[in-house]
């Protein structure tokens, strides 16, 4: 019985051994292209990388000009005085500043001939 039952199974396998190898071989290809640690998912990674890095820069040039502005606010004399004309509407003594009425786009294209 025991002889009779390794016969059959070294048949099976000669039979049916390299369809079996060649489905585990393909079932290994697509684990490994879309699965959860595949080709596809460490593209999708690298790429969300990519984009925190492009990220990162654009917020440390943003942080740098702002540390530049801070700097500016407390030590440069014109940045502050441009503040004070333009958004406070101070002036230096002597002058007169006259504020004209803005004109939006419909009124300036009606005015034009």
């Amino acid at each position: 019985m025991n002889i009779d039952f390794q016969e059959r199974f070294r048949s099976l396998l000669i039979h049916y051994g390299r369809h079996v190898l060649v489905v585990f071989v393909v079932v290994l290809l697509v684990h490994d292209v879309f699965g959860t640690h595949g080709f596809l998912a460490m593209r999708r990674k690298q790429q969300e990388i990519q984009k925190v890095k492009t990220d990162l820069d654009r917020l440390n040039k943003e942080n740098a000009a702002l540390e530049q502005d801070v700097k500016n606010l407390k030590t440069d004399p014109q940045t502050i005085e441009k503040i004070a004309r333009e958004e406070f509407g101070q002036s230096r003594p002597g002058e007169i500043i006259i504020k004209l009425p803005a004109q939006g786009p419909t009124e300036a294209a009606a005015a034009k001939p």
